[in-house]
């Protein structure tokens, strides 16, 4: 059954075509909101808001778009609010600095370290403004032409902003690179 018909059957009341919808999204979502928040369990308390906003505005959802399109609207809509509370309201505590693990700690887990780790810092110090259509573009898959559907701007705003946020990030890759790269160089000079 396509999403259509299932998003007619929920405006209906189906609370089946309802679980369907949750079925196939759930992850994608899911997985979508952690990228932009850095916080599973802020991915998934906002992905419930999600699928809620899904169930209970059904009725406002008008096929003129493909139904995904709609869903990460209402899913980056919703991480743009909480990121702007996070901003608003970010403090360290010195609990928290007293309490932070040691650099070995970081050697337990390979698949976290060097580029991937780097990676996942770059993104997470983007601007939402670009980190949600370079998100949107390159690791969900969606054309510029849905981005702008999704975000309601104009497609050459969103082109900009994919580039910024590619150059932004290659920046920040460039720079990490070069300091691991020169970190190397000088302990190789001082072994031998």
């Amino acid at each position: 059954m396509d999403e259509q018909e299932l998003v007619r059957q929920i405006q209906e009341g189906d609370e089946m075509a309802f679980v369907e919808i949750v079925r196939i999204y759930k992850d994608r979502i899911v997985n979508f909101l952690c990228k932009l928040t850095g916080d599973y369990q802020k991915a998934v308390d906002l992905s419930q808001e999600t699928f809620m906003r899904v169930y209970f505005k059904a009725h406002q959802y008008k096929p003129v778009a493909p139904f995904s399109s709609w869903i990460y609207t209402i899913a980056s809509n919703l991480a743009k609010t909480e990121m702007k509370k996070m901003r608003k309201f970010s403090f360290v505590s010195l609990d928290d600095v007293q309490n932070t693990l040691p650099i070995e700690a970081y050697a337990k887990n390979p698949s976290e370290s060097g580029m991937i780790s780097n990676l996942k810092k770059a993104l997470n110090s983007l601007h939402p403004r670009y980190k949600i259509p370079v998100i949107l573009k390159d690791i969900e898959g969606f054309s510029q032409e849905e981005i702008a559907q999704i975000l309601k701007r104009p497609l050459g705003t969103i082109k900009a902003r994919i580039n910024r946020g590619r150059n932004y990030l290659k920046k920040e890759l460039e720079k990490t690179s070069y300091k691991e790269n020169s970190f190397v160089k000088k302990e190789e000079c001082q072994n031998g």
